[in-house]
C-alpha cells in the first residue's frame, strides 16, 4: 500500500464566535475556507490543476455554510476549476476525518494529492440554531429517540463526571492547565508556523492571533462561575414531555436527581470561528513536485460508543488506532484530546493513564477555542507542529463526536 504524507498543515486564527464581539465573524464562511486554501497553494507552490479533490469539514450544513463549503471554499481561493471539492459532517470530528480519508485515497493509489480541512463559523450558526431541536436528535423522528435518547452535550458531561466521580476541582484544574498552556504556546511563538492571518475583502486585516484565550484565569476565578447545564435539565425538547435531563436518564435512572453539575462556560470549549487546512499526497507527486513531506499518516480508526452519554467514545478510538499502528499509549510523544468539555480529555487522560504532560501540551480547546468542523484538522497541525518543535516521533489525535463517535489518527514526524 502507498504512503499518505502530510506536506503542510495551515489554519486561521480562532475567533470569538459572537457577532459584534469576534473579529471573523463578519466573514462569509467560505472566505475564511478560502483563506487556508489559498495559504495551503502559496506556501508550497502548488498547481491546483493536479488537486484532485478537496476534502472538507463542515458540521452545520445550513444557509452560508451549506452548498459543499470545500468546492466553494476552493473556487473562491483561486483554485484550477478541475480541483473537485466535496463536504462532508461527522459533527466534531469532521476535521480528522477528512485527513483520514485523503489519506485512505492516496493509500489506495486513487489520488495523488488531496486538500483536507474545514472550517465552522460558529457565530453564524448560533444565529440559525435551534435548541429545542438539536442536529443529532431530530424532534422528527421519535423512534430514533426512543431508541438511543440522546441530550445536549453539556448534559451528558455532566453526567459522565457523575458516574466517573469526577469532581468540580479536577475538571476547573484542567481547565486552568489549558489556559496555561496556551499562554506559553503563543508567548513562545509555538503555533506560528501554521497560523495565517486572516484579511477582509478590502485587504484590511481581521485577526493574526487567537483572540478567545483568558491568560489570567485561575482556580479561584473559575470557583466563582455558576455550572450552566443544570439549567439545561427541565428545558423541553419535544412535545412528548422530554427535557434535556430525561433523554440522559432514561437510559441511567441512577442519575435521576443525583446529577453533579461540574461544567461551566470556563472548563468548556470556547466558542469561535475558524479554519484550517491540511495538504495530504503521495510519495511520487511529492517527489515530482519537490514537496519536502513533514509527516506520514500511520493509522486511522473510527469508533462508536453510547449515543446516550455521548462523548465516551475517545478512549476506545485511541486504542483501536494504536492496535492498527502496532503501537502502545508509552509510543506516542503527542497527544491532541479535544477538551470539549473538561471531563472528556480529564476522563481520556485517567483511563489511558498517561502523562499528562504529553496531552494538550499547547492547551485545548478550553483555551482556545472549538470550530467544530475544522477542530480535527487544526490539532493534527498543532500535533505536527509539536512534534517538530519537541522532536517527538509520533503524534495521537482524537475527540468526540455528537452521536457518540470519534475518528482517531496517528502520524510519525519525518
Amino acid at each position: 500500500m502507498a504512503e499518505a504524507y502530510i506536506i503542510d498543515a495551515v489554519r486561521t486564527p480562532r475567533g470569538i464566535g459572537k457577532v459584534g464581539k469576534g473579529s471573523l465573524a463578519h466573514l462569509h464562511p467560505q472566505h475564511l475556507g478560502a483563506t487556508v486554501l489559498s495559504a495551503i497553494r502559496d506556501r508550497n507552490n502548488l498547481d491546483t490543476a493536479t488537486v484532485d479533490d478537496v476534502i472538507w469539514g463542515t458540521s452545520s450544513q445550513r444557509g452560508a455554510q451549506g452548498a459543499d463549503m470545500g468546492r466553494m471554499s476552493a473556487l473562491d481561493a483561486g483554485f484550477d476549476v478541475k480541483a473537485s471539492g466535496v463536504t462532508l459532517d461527522r459533527f466534531c470530528g469532521s476535521g480528522i476525518t477528512t485527513v483520514s480519508l485523503a489519506a485512505a485515497q492516496i493509500m489506495s493509489g486513487m489520488e495523488d494529492c488531496v486538500v483536507a480541512g474545514g472550517c465552522e463559523m460558529m457565530s453564524y450558526t448560533a444565529s440559525t440554531a435551534d435548541p429545542k431541536n438539536p442536529p443529532m436528535m431530530d424532534a422528527g423522528n421519535l423512534h430514533l429517540r426512543e431508541m438511543h435518547p440522546q441530550s445536549q452535550q453539556g448534559v451528558c458531561a455532566d453526567a459522565i463526571a457523575t458516574l466517573e466521580g469526577i469532581d468540580r476541582e479536577a475538571v476547573d484544574q484542567l481547565a486552568v492547565t489549558s489556559q496555561q498552556r496556551a499562554k506559553r504556546a503563543m508567548d513562545e511563538g509555538r503555533f506560528d508556523k501554521s497560523l495565517i492571518p486572516v484579511y477582509n475583502r478590502d485587504g484590511t486585516l481581521a485577526l493574526d492571533k487567537d483572540e478567545f484565550p483568558r491568560p489570567s484565569t485561575t482556580m479561584e476565578s473559575l470557583s466563582g462561575l455558576k455550572t450552566v447545564f443544570n439549567m439545561f435539565m427541565e428545558i423541553p425538547v419535544d412535545d412528548q414531555g422530554n427535557t434535556y435531563g430525561a433523554m440522559v436518564t432514561k437510559k441511567y435512572p441512577q442519575l435521576e436527581g443525583k446529577m453533579n453539575h461540574v461544567h461551566h462556560a470556563g472548563n468548556s470549549s470556547g466558542v469561535v470561528d475558524g479554519a484550517a487546512a491540511i495538504l495530504v499526497t503521495s510519495k511520487e507527486y511529492a517527489d515530482k513536485n519537490g514537496l519536502k513531506p513533514r509527516a506520514r499518516i500511520v493509522a486511522t480508526a473510527n469508533m462508536g460508543d453510547d449515543p446516550t452519554l455521548m462523548l465516551n467514545a475517545p478512549v476506545p478510538a485511541a486504542k483501536k488506532v494504536l492496535e492498527k499502528a502496532g503501537l502502545t499509549t508509552d509510543d506516542i510523544d503527542v497527544y491532541e484530546i479535544n477538551e470539549a468539555f473538561s471531563v472528556v480529555a480529564e476522563k481520556f487522560i485517567r483511563d489511558l493513564k498517561l502523562d499528562r504532560e504529553k496531552v494538550n501540551i499547547n492547551g485545548g480547546a478550553m483555551a482556545l477555542g472549538h470550530p467544530i468542523g475544522a477542530t480535527g484538522s487544526i490539532l493534527i497541525g498543532t500535533a505536527l507542529d509539536e512534534l517538530e518543535r519537541s522532536g517527538g516521533r509520533y503524534g495521537l489525535v482524537t475527540m468526540c463526536a455528537a452521536g457518540g463517535m470519534a475518528p482517531a489518527i496517528i502520524i510519525e514526524r519525518i
